[in-house]
């Protein structure tokens, strides 16, 4: 086709799924819009989503306002600049927490301070309006059409492009190029579930809820019924969402007596049994006293002692993938202890000791002799050592005799915690080391991603060991969120079965069972189990129609990571695609440079897929990763897919030379 053949007809894009990521795509697209003569051609872009334009399923508007986002308003932003002199457009625009302060200004409501917390429906009501100014700064030849739609088949077309198939309204769409932005997955059950779903079946006065968005779950009194024993299983942040709904959705109050939150029971609540494998409600997040564009500078783990690493293992074993225990962890674990022994000093010397402190800690770090010289020096030798897997697993290998005696165990632990979430991510130094483990993502990932690791490391290590301890540690909610479930626990509404929780199905008795085995008398008896646990991206288990449709019909395809000089092999679960731009890789190991993949689809070929914004002032992946595609989405389609003669191995390879 010549360039003006070309450019003489529509070009059609569609974005399916309209959440942060489809969002930020779209935002980007606009904004290179704006900047490029394109007068002679016009641009189509379908804006697609199942549930809520411009907002998407996880962030909807009609969801209740207890449902809490866990990072604070002024570190939150869908705009690829700052605000300027000009109006809010594709490019620049206001932060979360500014935009809420604008709003609050026009109505005669008091603001969020930028280090507060707004609720998941405020943070979809600020994605909508993002939306909304995107459409009102179309360039002349732009068109955008939101369709509230569910798009349940892609198929390609002989000419290029493809056929959107709907599910209601218009029957299908054709377009030039598409992107799945699909977000959080409904999966179906594991044999597990599926017994959970049986047995309820066969025992109607029982109910199981399966993992989902809170917003999403029934709730209602008719499946949990007051003064019930409901079962919530997973302590992370979805267990606060269904907390909440079962306490003060039904109509309980929160009062502060004392300097202490206290409960007021409605009377509709019921009694909520909560278990997980650690038996310990994911932590506070520490006080915020970091600037939006503060990111710690990692010291142990770069790119280049990264580099170093592939190198060793290269000459050792063929293969450049890393072992996770041997090459990264020991550098993250130096990371995290860096910044706690020097906010130690900090704390007890001021600023220009820790300064002194940090350069001989960087010098004697990887020899433990050193190590504990300079803490004896420095007169830290009654600091308690920072062990996340110990923090993580606070009751590992303890046998309770009584649910009393670990339940006092555990409100001390809570308290505990919220004294060091109180102290800040500045001052306080445990919150503070934790932060490392956020700030530090982007060099695990280039550790990490497209088969970075050997794939029994990866399995083992990784996924199995370390993700669990970092989601615990890393993610947690509000500090007020944490003060609530404490309430509710002095309250006697909600009770931690304890470690370890197994659970049991009793056919005869017709009930569900609970127990931790190193709590004597921990058993309970259940109504209702509800799975608190955000569902894990595996494209095998995805319900979604488009998803199976583009599996069967191998247009998408499962990356897994071979490493022949290694014997190892890992199918990963998460969609094949390239380093940036991102083209989907199908079956039979095409690249297909007009179908894109971005965020949680791609969750296991890359890592922590699931961020939901970029940071002010801030140059980060997630506003990289949307501008790669807007920036190919208006380049000239490639007429036919582009093959790679080993697709596993080549994106792998290329990953590490692009992100670098």
């Amino acid at each position: 086709m010549t360039r003006d053949a070309y450019r003489a007809r529509p070009l059609s894009i569609a974005i399916i799924g309209t959440g942060p990521r489809g969002l930020s795509v779209l935002e980007r697209l606009i904004y290179r819009l704006r900047r490029l003569d394109l007068s002679d051609r016009v641009v189509r872009v379908y804006a697609i989503d199942a549930v809520e334009v411009g907002a998407g399923r996880i962030w909807r508007t009609d969801q209740p306002d207890w449902f809490t986002m866990n990072t604070v308003v002024g570190q939150v932003t869908m705009y690829s600049g700052e605000p300027d002199d000009g109006p809010a457009r594709p490019g620049a625009g206001p932060s979360l927490g500014q935009w809420i302060a604008e709003q609050a200004r026009a109505h005669g409501q008091q603001p969020l301070g930028s280090d507060d917390y707004a609720s998941r429906q405020r943070y979809g009501q600020y994605l909508r309006s993002v939306f909304d100014t995107i459409r009102q700064h179309l360039p002349a030849g732009t068109e955008l059409l939101p369709i509230h739609d569910r798009v349940t088949a892609l198929t390609p077309r002989p000419e290029g492009g493809y056929h959107l198939e709907l599910e209601h309204g218009q029957s299908h769409l054709t377009v030039d190029k598409a992107v799945l932005a699909t977000g959080h997955p409904t999966n179906a059950p594991t044999a597990f579930e599926r017994e959970l779903l049986d047995f309820t079946a066969r025992h109607p006065h029982l109910h199981y809820l399966p993992a989902d968005s809170a917003a999403e779950m029934d709730l209602s009194t008719t499946s949990v019924p007051p003064g019930t024993a409901v079962g919530i299983l997973g302590m992370g942040l979805s267990f606060y969402d269904v907390m909440l709904s079962l306490t003060i959705g039904r109509g309980g109050t929160f009062t502060t007596a004392d300097g202490s939150l206290v409960y007021h029971p409605s009377g509709a609540e019921p009694h909520l049994i909560a278990a997980s494998r650690s038996g310990l409600p994911i932590p506070a997040r520490g006080r915020n006293q970091k600037s939006p564009q503060y990111s710690h500078l990692a010291r142990f783990l770069t790119r280049e002692a990264l580099a170093a690493a592939r190198g060793r293992r290269y000459l050792l074993t063929g293969s450049p993938r890393l072992d996770f225990d041997e090459d990264v962890l020991p550098l993250l674990l130096r990371e995290v202890e860096h910044v706690y022994y020097t906010t130690h000093v900090r704390n007890r010397s001021g600023e220009a000791a820790a300064e002194t402190f940090a350069r001989g800690h960087l010098a004697a770090a990887g020899d433990p002799r050193a190590v504990h010289k300079l803490l004896a020096d420095t007169g830290l030798t009654d600091v308690d050592p920072l062990d996340i897997f110990a923090l993580a697993r606070p009751f590992a290998h303890r046998h309770y005799p009584t649910p009393a005696a670990f339940r006092a165990e555990l409100l001390q632990h809570i308290r505990h915690d919220l004294d060091q979430a109180e102290l800040g991510n500045h001052d306080g130094p445990l919150k503070t080391a934790l932060d490392v483990l956020r700030d530090i993502r982007n060099i695990v990932r280039e550790a990490v991603d497209y088969g970075g690791l050997l794939p029994d490391s990866h399995r083992q290590a990784f996924l199995t060991r370390f993700l669990p301890v970092n989601a615990l540690l890393s993610a947690g909610p509000p500090r007020d969120r944490v003060r609530q479930m404490l309430a509710l626990i002095e309250a006697g509404l909600v009770e931690v079965v304890g470690p370890d929780a197994r659970f049991t199905l009793d056919e005869k008795a017709a009930h569900i069972h609970v127990h931790s085995p190193q709590v004597d008398g921990s058993g309970r008896h259940l109504h209702t189990l509800i799975d608190a646990r955000i569902p894990t991206p595996h494209l095998a288990s995805d319900t979604s129609p488009l998803i199976r449709q583009l599996v069967a019909d191998g247009i998408v395809s499962e990356y897994v990571v071979e490493d022949l000089a290694c014997s190892q092999r890992r199918d990963t679960g998460g969609m094949a695609v390239t380093p940036a731009p991102f083209y989907v890789v199908n079956h039979a190991g095409k690249v297909l440079t007009d179908l894109y993949a971005i965020g949680i689809p791609t969750e296991h070929t890359r890592w922590f897929t699931q961020v939901g914004s970029s940071r002010p002032g801030v140059n980060t992946l997630f506003y990289r990763d949307a501008d790669a595609i807007a920036e190919d989405l208006l380049t000239t389609p490639a007429p036919h897919p582009v093959a790679v003669s080993s697709p596993r191995t080549a994106v792998a390879l290329a990953s590490r030379t692009d992100q670098r």
